[in-house]
């Protein structure tokens, strides 16, 4: 079964109320090691994010520096004095029954290093998920990883006898033979999936070509 959120995640929310101070921000951040701070409402439901990069807008302001260029969501944050005023809306949150490459797919498409787990019935926050805490997910002894990828291989029709695996630093080698050449590529695709697995590096022969389509017979 795919890891989830739940299995990776922290369960200290962190998280400040709308009229949490600047300096009650980078206090936040500063006490828990984190670059952002989930900004919630009275019923502690995630409404945005204050980050790092958020709180240095402040330097153009202290810099006496025009902000012409900046968007109007960036001139309010510079001379915003709460979270409310220097939050970024809306808030991107994952449930606890996230799978683990849904959360890092949502981190790297947002270029964000965390993100707060929610209670799927309440909408409320209830812990927070880090980039190092998906990756731990990456570091599973090779044993765990191969018998995973040997219950794929059942599963498609395959007899694990037939195939040999190696696992290094994620990437999965496998060699061996298939029945048939249909079962290579959901094989492939599935193994992916694993838990622990980066890439797959596949070599597999195949005893019946049932892709190949012959000729009609005149």
């Amino acid at each position: 079964m795919a890891a989830t959120v739940r299995d990776v995640m922290g369960t200290v929310a962190i998280a400040v109320t709308m009229d949490a101070t600047f300096t009650q921000l980078v206090e936040t951040m500063r006490r828990y090691g984190v670059g952002a701070v989930t900004v919630v409402d009275a019923d502690r439901r995630p409404i945005g994010v204050v980050s790092e990069d958020d709180l240095l807008l402040k330097e153009i302001e202290a810099g006496g520096r025009p902000f012409g260029h900046l968007s109007r969501a960036e001139r309010r944050k510079v001379t915003g004095t709460t979270a409310a005023e220097l939050m970024t809306t809306p808030a991107i949150t994952v449930t606890v029954g996230t799978p683990i490459r849904d959360a890092a797919r949502l981190m790297h498409r947002n270029r964000i290093k965390q993100l707060p787990v929610i209670e799927p019935a309440t909408g409320r926050i209830v812990g927070t998920v880090h980039q190092g805490d998906l990756l731990r997910v990456f570091a599973r002894p090779a044993e765990e990883i191969k018998a995973d990828v040997r219950q794929v291989a059942e599963r498609i029709g395959i007899d694990p006898a037939r195939l040999t695996m190696e696992v290094e630093s994620g990437v999965l080698a496998v060699r061996g033979r298939v029945p048939r050449r249909s079962q290579v590529r959901p094989f492939v695709l599935a193994a992916r999936r694993v838990d622990g697995v980066i890439e797959v590096d596949a070599d597999l022969g195949f005893d019946v070509d049932d892709l190949l389509i012959s000729p009609p017979m005149v």
